[in-house]
């Protein structure tokens, strides 16, 4: 795929409606403006359900307990990802206080570098112009403004293996001979990828890279590539955690590399099924409406091909377009599909966007106010969905009963989890003591598929146990009734809500979840018998 590009307001195919004219410091407000969007967006709901519940109290667990080495879900060792999103939410808590919002600021942060090193990244290849309409675009992106503030890993490594491909293809379009800074920096990122996610953080920068270089025949510079150090660098950033928590758990590797990335790849017996073509439709929900500009230049480009007047414009060109097909064909092959899977993607996508947009739109009239209202739609949607999920999604959360719990019950109090795990409720609860989960788990280690029930069993088999002081059957709850100091939340509409022994005194009706205490429980807090949700 060739480009041309073309500078200058009378030419009809030039970049709008930032232009050259267009300030600096414009730019930089409207980039100032999104950031405080997300933020704002990111303090207004309450942790979602199970991931944002799950992840954030992982991080919040590290904060209280200390052990930052090894994430743990409810006191026990979970090993689905590495801990550098976990570190980050941490820190942010540590000086922000345990909120959501400072559990979600990482997140934000770490959108907007994608969005920066975009601009960066484009500014230096291809066009000023471009880079900011490209930018603006990702940062009004579906992707960003709700995928930037939610509290998971998904975004964290996007943004990663994105920096990590600028940074080889800023040092591989240098010159004959790569830049040295740029790639040292690229693996220095790449690491910071794996000890996020794992394996995918230098997997996907590898296959993008791989094919865009045999495509654009730059081999002759791959040894000129300052190995010895970036590797050093590699290593020094990425390996540490893997050797240190690996000698405290040895499944550690088996399970994480093994399970957890090589099975939930090629099995099929994991959840979120979906289509091949999933991800065909997600990256234009997500990066909408400017997917549909990358679909015009898709066309439009290949029925206009151009003389290759600026060879290193076109080799990001095409970067893009090996980026986008190889990562969407990458996570195409497994059953398993979640939509954060391809956020990696987004970059490359609002690239071609934007090329789409100054083959199609730019330099016509009122092209600037057409912009401004299509970037008023992702907008919106970001607003009414968060403000929707606010007020819409309550039955599935543990918030209310879990303020409850925290005014009532007190510092060395146990609680008891039946008819499904609340994710959100220790966060939320500010518990300083794991839940004691009760389920039928001698025969959900039988039966039970890809299941919260599954995590949790799995992760007690690292530390059996702690695992079997916190995973117990129903009949622990026979004899808790009548202990000071013991609390019971049971999900609403369950078998187990319906089946709750004698003893159990109902303290309060949550929108999803029932909050009860034991018969002898006056005696464990002050503050026992007073009801204190609002």
């Amino acid at each position: 795929m060739n480009v041309s590009l073309s500078h200058g307001a009378a030419d009809p195919a030039a970049p709008f409606p930032l232009s050259a004219r267009s300030s600096t410091p414009r730019f930089g407000l409207l980039m100032a403006l999104l950031a405080a969007l997300l933020l704002v967006l990111a303090a207004l709901r309450p942790l979602s359900v199970p991931d944002e519940g799950r992840y954030g109290d992982i991080s919040r667990w590290m904060l209280v307990s200390g052990d930052w080495l090894i994430p743990r879900m409810d006191g026990l060792p979970l090993f689905h990802k590495p801990p550098l999103s976990h570190w980050l939410q941490a820190a942010s808590m540590a000086v922000f206080g345990i909120t959501p919002w400072a559990a979600r600021l990482p997140g934000v942060l770490l959108a907007m570098l994608m969005v920066a090193g975009l601009y960066v990244a484009v500014r230096r290849l291809l066009d000023e112009a471009v880079a900011r309409r490209a930018a603006l675009m990702l940062g009004t992106s579906v992707a960003v403004l709700l995928g930037g503030q939610y509290v998971n890993h998904d975004m964290g490594v996007a943004a990663w293996i994105a920096t990590t491909v600028w940074c080889f293809a800023l040092s591989l379009l240098h010159g004959e001979r790569p830049h040295a800074g740029w790639a040292r920096a690229g693996f220095a990122v790449s690491a910071l990828g794996v000890l996020t996610k794992g394996l995918i953080g230098m997997a996907l920068p590898g296959l993008v890279l791989f094919v865009w270089i045999s495509w654009t025949r730059q081999w002759r510079k791959v040894p000129r590539l300052p190995w010895l150090s970036g590797l050093a660098l590699f290593a020094l950033i990425a390996v540490p955690w893997f050797v240190l928590a690996a000698r405290q758990y040895p499944g550690l590797w088996d399970y994480l590399f093994g399970v957890q990335q090589f099975a939930r790849y090629t099995g099929g017996g994991f959840n979120n099924q979906q289509p091949w073509w999933f991800y065909l439709v997600a990256v234009l929900l997500l990066l909408f409406p400017w997917g549909f500009f990358a679909v015009y230049e898709g066309f439009a480009g290949a029925r206009r091909v151009q003389p290759a007047t600026e060879k290193r414009a076109n080799e990001a060109v095409s970067l893009a377009w090996i980026w986008l097909a190889a990562i969407v064909l990458f996570f195409s092959v497994p059953r398993s599909k979640l939509i954060g899977y391809i956020l990696p993607v987004m970059p490359p996508l609002a690239l071609l966007a934007a090329l789409g947009w100054q083959r199609a739109v730019a330099g016509r009239r009122h092209a600037g106010r057409w912009f401004a209202a299509l970037a008023a739609l992702p907008l919106a949607a970001a607003v009414v969905v968060t403000l929707v999920f606010t007020h819409e999604a309550q039955d599935k959360l543990a918030h209310d009963v879990a303020r409850e719990l925290a005014c009532r019950a007190a510092p060395g109090d146990t609680v008891y989890a039946a008819g499904g795990f609340p994710y959100d409720l220790p966060f939320a609860a500010g518990l300083r003591q794991p839940m004691v989960v009760v389920a039928d788990w001698p025969r959900l280690r039988a039966e039970t598929g890809d299941s919260w029930e599954r995590e949790l069993f799995e992760a007690a088999d690292f530390q059996p146990a702690l695992g079997d002081r916190l995973l117990r059957t129903p009949d622990v709850l026979d004899a808790a009734a009548h202990q000071p100091g013991q609390w019971l939340v049971v999900k609403r509409g369950t078998a187990a809500s319906a089946g709750v022994p004698e003893g159990w005194k109902l303290a309060f009706e949550g929108t999803g979840w029932r909050l009860y205490r034991s018969d002898a429980a006056e005696g464990s807090s002050a503050a026992a018998g007073r009801t204190c949700a609002g």
